[in-house]
């Protein structure tokens, strides 16, 4: 990989992470927008929460940078990255319930629903699952309606039944809550669990782009390769990580009875498993020349991350 440096690229990653801060504190603030009746106090409070002051933005960066390679303008591709942000952290929110993974600790914080109840942190999801979408149609994105509309329609395919959605009972059903012995498909469970976001952060750069078919299939198959980089690493990562640095404890695949791919593949497997979707993901974008430096240090930052 040439044209990006480890220095270089942190220091967009962490641009795009601050620009989407200051976009979400925008966005959810008290002003009441047209339409709106009201924005209680402890719903905003909480919703604020969960999803300021944290993380590496990592999605918003794929959306930004993905559209990059079209010359998209940033403030378009930033909303979209917005979007795609407010629904990972109603999808963190909700993992973090004790119906789900029962977890006390997110980012070095309690999780929203110990810092304040159930049913808020219930609801602090459902705000930011449409305020996304409320987002992601705004003229401000693209002039044309039908790209909006393509932006509007793979964000509720890659969060809903056949992604994030779907994949989160499949998981639950991997650790036996339902019943039964249902065959557990790894790859499968990590396509739509955690796969299906990462993927949109890079087609939506294609859809805003208004890329040709063999653009967009570039970035699908990047983002495919480097969403299951991502679950291998974090698969790593529960097992030799430290939860100082994770901000959050490990271990909690192996006490839930996860079957991960480290399970199946072993530590070394799974290594070698990343090594090879690296170098899937930087073939896959390679005929963008050098417009896919950015996107091939991402793979690598994904591969190779600490937390």
């Amino acid at each position: 990989m040439t044209g990006t440096s480890p220095s270089d690229f942190a220091k967009r990653l962490d641009k795009t992470a601050d620009d989407t801060e200051a976009l979400l504190g925008r966005l959810l603030s008290d002003d009441i927008l047209h339409d709106e009746i009201a924005r209680p106090k402890r719903l905003m409070d909480a919703m604020r929460y969960s999803s300021l002051n944290g993380g590496k933005r990592l999605r918003p960066f794929l959306v930004v940078e993905s559209a990059a390679v079209f010359g998209v303008p940033r403030e378009a591709s930033l909303l979209v990255g917005a979007a795609l942000e407010c629904i990972h952290c109603y999808s963190l929110i909700h993992d973090d319930l004790p119906a789900m993974d029962n977890s006390d600790l997110r980012r070095g914080r309690p999780t929203l629903h110990k810092k304040t109840d159930d049913a808020t942190a219930i609801l602090a999801g459902d705000g930011l699952l449409t305020l996304a979408f409320d987002i992601v149609t705004r003229d401000e994105i693209h002039r044309d309606a039908n790209v909006r509309l393509l932006l509007t329609r793979a964000l509720a395919r890659c969060a809903g039944i056949g992604g994030m959605v779907g994949g989160q009972i499949l998981d639950l059903a991997g650790e036996g809550r339902f019943g039964g012995n249902e065959p557990i498909d790894v790859a499968r469970i990590q396509q739509m669990k955690t796969g299906a976001l990462l993927r949109y952060g890079c087609i939506a750069g294609a859809i805003l782009g208004q890329a040709s078919q063999k653009e967009y299939q570039a970035l699908d198959d990047y983002g495919r390769a480097l969403g299951e980089a991502f679950q291998i690493a974090d698969d790593l990562l529960d097992v030799e990580g430290d939860a100082a640095a994770l901000g959050k404890p490990s271990g909690q695949d192996a006490a839930l009875g996860k079957t991960t791919f480290v399970t199946q593949l072993g530590i070394e497997g799974a290594k070698q498993r990343v090594r090879d979707l690296l170098a899937r993901a930087d073939s896959a974008v390679s005929i963008f020349g050098d417009r896919a430096a950015v996107l091939q240090a991402a793979a690598r930052f994904v591969a190779e991350r600490k937390n």
